[in-house]
């Protein structure tokens, strides 16, 4: 066949915009014939190679746009996440990829052993979030002259994890930062927390209210914390009255009004006269005078209103008000002791950068521009009415959370077509069979080739595929030769230079459980390499995930685009990352592990927090869970795994014979292990869902350790250290000076330390040990030296970061004492104190420990 004609890249290199890149005109030329274009092609390639950087990437993907001020692209071409954003000094930045590998790589390496996908929590970032918007709110107040005061409360629906909520709570006790809730179980989350808090911070009880519901609020004013009541139904106020009366309660009540300014946008639902929420204008008049007649219209003192999430810009904010302003200036008149609006949520962020206020992705204000709108809309009107300037509350959730979190996931592989050479296409073999047509199609590309027509050339070889492929389907064409005419097409299209098909990079998650706002109404966040940004990507992508569903894609981006740039899965070094491709999903703090589904049975991810820290390594990781172990999520859809297991063990047994042991081991492991995909690894410690215990394959631990050339001691001991990992607290007695390293003992161990959850391995009436709740324990055992005893009792459910085990001599003389020395050591003061305790501790103890004569 005669040369094809093919495109080279001869463009500039620029900093390139995401549209450009997607486009891919900046990098077409005019064509030149295809034998001649090789080496210009690769001299092209070099030379953008060696001329982008860090910085072309953060354009690429507008990082500094929608990630500004906690995220930007550092110098090695990873992610940097910049803790106390505009005031976080140089020194103070973390990068994600170490955090990643800290939390991923195995604990013989040093790390944590989590599989993902995973999320890092940054509560640094959270605090920074919380105290913005106050600063911004009180610039706002004494710019203005305005006469009180902003305090704002968190709706706990956007993220309920106890550590969040926990933290809000924390940093926003300075300020009088309160939380809302919109059902019974999240009230009671709310009551919990804020026992710690401010006593002046707000509690407010949203959502569809029965007597229990109301109990519960005027209850939580029982114990000293501020709870308003706010009516979303007309019918909620006759319940407030009663039961008050009955419990000798006065209430603080609200009531929540439905405006007629209306958000057009897909958040703004809820908007409007024909909303799902609030009262209208008679149904407040009527709660009036309901409260009214019963003495209680002193209790009325909070306004609520919600104009939508997202609000786009601040016109639509100021207009919606300035409405519910004029309503409470009314209920003022009216005899009502009002002293707070509550503005709801609506604080929106920029979740593609673009900085616009038409788009449900995006805002057009800042955190100062919005605080102001808010401040001016309100005084303005009581100004206006003479009316005291009331507090300013705000349920602002995902403004607050949004930035906190980044999922982590990982791209397992990338469908990339493998194209033939043109020596390797049979063109005889691919003739035999063609129709007149297809053969007519075939002659007419070869004209066009030698031609160097290239429209003319993706006309035909187009057409001619599209004959094959019906031929196929009447059968007349067999597959070999169908595959051949494949090859042939790819050959020629990217020859030519038409447009590269996009790649599906497969990526360990699940939509559903870990994005579920993208399938369920389209919802896009930023999703960017975590690393290599200091290499240009070549590849168009979307990603698919796990699940059998094809719904499992992200297939949308921000900007409007329907692919991303992506890098090669080349195996490489990876950009510091052993040849792994590390992908970060930005901006789902709100909401997302909330509504996450188990489709498939695909759970939740694995969590950890990360502080920064002056350490070396600028952080420290205090905080972490595995993810959701399959027997959980089986749980969950109400099967019993230990049931389970017991069923297929018998089966292993009625089938399977002598390898029962192996097999029931396996399927153990399986339960035990997160549903997500693991990459083969030379290290077989694996993270369980149990508190942080980990657990080993033991033929491929002890191989590894006698490879290592260890002694039997040293085994041993390194053995001993697999199981007893962090935040366990464990008693051991034994009455042997020092246990040797013999198959009874390792069969003892592998019999003992096992984790709570693995039930369905060893039940209570087993022999090798019972089980009570957290506490595992064995009366008596045998040895070849002695009786023992032994327990192991869960501390609680975080995994902490070091523990030892010493048995033998507790003195720096070997004639004694003899016995066995535990330590845990509790890794929240960072990475690096736990493990200088572990190394000095026992040695230090030594030397301190008398000698003790018989």
């Amino acid at each position: 066949m005669p040369a094809l004609a093919c495109c080279i890249d001869a463009a500039a290199v620029a900093t390139p915009g995401y549209a450009a890149f997607i486009a891919g005109d900046s990098s077409l030329a005019a064509a030149v014939p295809f034998s001649s274009s090789t080496n210009a092609t690769a001299a092209s390639e070099d030379s953008v190679s060696t001329q982008w950087t860090p910085s072309h990437s953060a354009a690429l993907y507008r990082i500094d746009s929608w990630g500004a001020p906690y995220f930007a692209v550092n110098d090695s071409g990873n992610i940097a996440v910049r803790p106390h954003g505009a005031n976080t000094l140089a020194h103070q930045e973390i990068d994600l990829l170490k955090v990643v590998k800290k939390v991923s790589d195995p604990k013989s390496a040093g790390g944590l052993g989590l599989q993902f996908p995973l999320i890092v929590r940054f509560p640094d970032v959270l605090k920074n979030r919380l105290e913005s918007l106050q600063s911004a709110f009180d610039s706002a107040i004494q710019a203005q002259a305005y006469g009180s005061h902003y305090q704002g409360v968190y709706p706990v629906k956007c993220n309920q994890d106890r550590f969040i909520v926990e933290d809000i709570v924390k940093f926003g006790s300075p300020f009088r930062f309160g939380l809302e809730a919109g059902s019974k179980p999240e009230f009671l989350l709310a009551m919990n927390c804020l026992c710690k808090g401010n006593p002046e911070a707000l509690l407010v009880c949203n959502g569809f209210k029965d007597a229990e519901y109301i109990s519960l609020a005027l209850l939580a004013r029982k114990l000293a914390l501020n709870s308003v009541i706010v009516l979303e139904q007309e019918e909620e106020v006759k319940l407030v009255i009663e039961i008050s009366k009955k419990l000798s309660v006065r209430p603080v009540i609200g009531l929540r009004a439905k405006l007629r300014t209306k958000h057009l946008g897909h958040f703004g639902s809820t908007s409007g006269e024909k909303g799902k929420f609030g009262l209208t204008t008679n149904q407040i008049l009527r709660v009036v005078k309901e409260l009214h007649a019963s003495g209680m219209l002193d209790c009325l003192q909070l306004l609520h209103f919600h104009i939508g999430s997202q609000i786009p810009s601040t016109d639509l904010l100021q207009e919606g008000v300035g409405e519910a302003v004029q309503i409470y200036s009314e209920l003022v008149r009216l005899g009502a002791n009002m002293k707070v609006i509550d503005i709801g949520g609506g604080l929106g962020i920029d979740y593609d950068g673009s900085k616009s206020g038409n788009s449900d992705l995006s805002v057009s204000y800042g955190l100062e521009e919005y605080a102001s709108a808010v401040v001016n809309a309100i005084r303005v009107v009581c100004d206006q009415k003479s009316i005291k300037h009331p507090i300013i509350c705000s349920e602002s959730g995902r403004a607050i959370v949004s930035h906190n979190s980044i999922l982590i996931f990982e791209a397992m592989d990338a469908a990339a077509p493998k194209i033939a050479a043109m020596n390797q296409i049979n063109i005889p073999f691919i003739m035999e069979g063609l129709s007149e047509d297809a053969r007519a199609d075939y002659w007419n590309l070869s004209e066009a080739a030698m031609r160097h027509d290239n429209e003319t050339c993706l006309f035909y070889v187009v057409q001619l595929k599209q004959r094959c492929v019906e031929q196929f389907k009447e059968g007349t064409l067999g597959i070999e030769q169908l595959g051949a005419v494949d090859g042939l097409f790819d050959l020629v299209t990217k020859t030519i230079s038409a447009p590269e098909p996009v790649r599906t990079y497969l990526v360990n998650l699940s939509v559903f459980s870990s994005i579920p706002d993208f399938w369920s109404i389209g919802q896009v966040f930023p999703i960017v390499p975590i690393h290599r940004l200091d290499e240009k990507p070549t590849v168009k992508g979307v990603l698919s995930d796990l699940t059998c569903d094809s719904d499992g894609k992200i297939d949308k981006f921000i900007g409007g685009q329907t692919s991303l740039p992506l890098h090669e899965l080349d195996g490489g070094s990876g950009g510091g990352a052993n040849g792994r491709y590390f992908l970060g999903m930005f901006l789902g703090g709100a909401y997302q592990e909330a509504l996450g589904g188990f489709h498939n049975l695909f759970g939740g991810s694995s969590v950890v927090t990360v502080l920064q820290s002056d350490g070396p390594q600028s952080f420290a990781v205090t905080r972490a869970m595995p993810g959701s172990s399959c027997a959980d999520i089986l749980r969950m859809m109400r099967h019993e795994p230990e049931l389970m297991f017991d069923t297929l063990k018998h089966r292993a047994e009625e089938f399977c014979g002598f390898d029962v042991a192996a097999l029931s081991d396996s399927i153990a492991h399986s339960f035990h292990n997160m549903p997500y995909l693991e990459l083969p690894s030379s290290c077989s410690l694996t993270a369980l869902n149990n508190g942080g215990f980990y657990y080993c394959n033991v033929e491929d631990y002890n191989a590894a350790l006698v490879e290592s050339g260890a002694s039997e001691d040293e085994q041993c001991t390194a053995y001993l250290l697999v199981f007893l990992v962090v935040d366990v607290a464990l008693v051991l007695h034994c009455c042997v000076e020092k246990a040797k390293a013999d198959s009874g003992l390792m069969n003892l161990l592998k019999a003992c330390f096992w984790p709570r959850s693995d039930r369905y391995v060893h039940k209570s009436t087993d022999a090798a040990g019972l089980q009570d709740g957290l506490l595992w324990y064995k009366d008596i055992g045998q040895h070849i030296n002695g009786e023992f005893s032994m327990a192991v009792v869960q501390a609680n459910s975080l995994i902490e970061y070091q523990s030892q085990l010493e048995s033998g001599c507790l003195s720096s003389h070997e004639s004694g004492p003899y016995g066995t020395f535990v330590g845990v050591y509790d890794g929240h003061g960072g990475p690096e104190t736990p493990c200088y305790i572990n190394d000095h501790l026992f040695q230090h103890l030594k030397l301190k420990t008398p000698v003790i004569s018989f």
